[in-house]
């Protein structure tokens, strides 16, 4: 097949398709931003099974596994709505994890860190962001629906990915976000805006954590909002240990998913090991 007359005019179709198809507004951002890498890659070139074989190879030498098959995931996804299923990819098969990579998962330690880190500096509204999302497990792209009444009622209902569930606030993070929304003005609506009004996006909220690292002390690489998330997860399992209840909470469809929130740095993983092998030898 040659290239459409107008790439344009097929992204901003395929656009439409994306949004009948009721995906999110990041998905259909990735999926976009992704399929504008693959008519990159073409340069002109007809869309064909030999192309699309030559383009996974080509993202197999420059992302690691997990970002290629984001990527074929959307390139999929974009064949299929030209009616090219044959020439759809296979994704790369991944051995599953049994511990996580120590280098990039947040330790309490450093959450407390850059908390005050954001307090030294004056970032209340940053330091309340980050105890919200660690607090809570709540989605940075879910930080819309803490709003001033939902923090008077203590519950958030939220609806994201075609799924509807509700955040609770404990009642220490409700205390802080009263007296913050008093004294930064806002009586109504959400609670973490910018300047203008405007509910704070995740690449402000991003670039506002990244800047804490070095007074912080905390590697960059752990510091983005995603990872509060799955620090959440890990001390509500290390508690509970109801993986069940901590899938409702996170609004995860598959506890597999949840897991891998769940796991363990492999230096906590030889620990195990270790008492294993002091129980069997005692």
């Amino acid at each position: 097949m040659n290239h459409p007359k107008s790439i344009t005019d097929t992204l901003a179709q395929f656009e439409r398709y994306l949004k009948q198809e009721e995906k999110s507004r990041l998905t259909i951002e990735k999926y976009l931003r992704d399929v504008r890498k693959f008519y990159k890659f073409l340069n002109g070139s007809d869309i064909n099974k030999e192309q699309a074989v030559a383009y996974k190879q080509y993202l197999i030498e420059r992302y690691t596994v997990t970002s290629v098959n984001s990527m074929l995931v959307a390139l999929n996804c974009f064949l299929r709505f030209l009616g090219l299923q044959a020439c759809c990819i296979k994704m790369l098969k991944v051995q599953r994890q049994i511990f996580a990579a120590e280098d990039h998962e947040l330790t309490k330690a450093e959450y407390q860190s850059l908390l005050k880190a954001a307090e030294d500096t004056k970032n209340y509204r940053l330091s309340l962001i980050l105890q919200t999302i660690c607090g809570t497990g709540i989605r940075v792209s879910e930080l819309q629906y803490i709003t001033v009444e939902v923090v008077k009622d203590g519950k958030a209902v939220v609806n994201c990915k075609n799924k509807t569930r509700v955040i609770f606030i404990p009642v220490p993070l409700q205390k802080l976000l009263k007296e913050y929304s008093k004294k930064a003005g806002i009586r109504t609506g959400t609670v973490f805006v910018s300047k203008n009004g405007k509910a704070l996006d995740r690449s402000n909220i991003w670039r506002a954590m990244k800047a804490l690292c070095q007074q912080a002390n905390v590697c960059p690489k752990k510091v983005f909002p995603h990872n509060l998330r799955h620090l959440f997860a890990r001390t509500f399992y290390s508690i509970e240990k109801d993986i069940v209840r901590l899938a409702d909470l996170l609004g995860h469809s598959s506890i597999n998913t949840t897991r891998i929130y769940t796991m363990e740095t492999g230096c906590q993983h030889v620990l195990r090991l270790e008492q294993v092998q002091r129980l069997l030898t005692t």
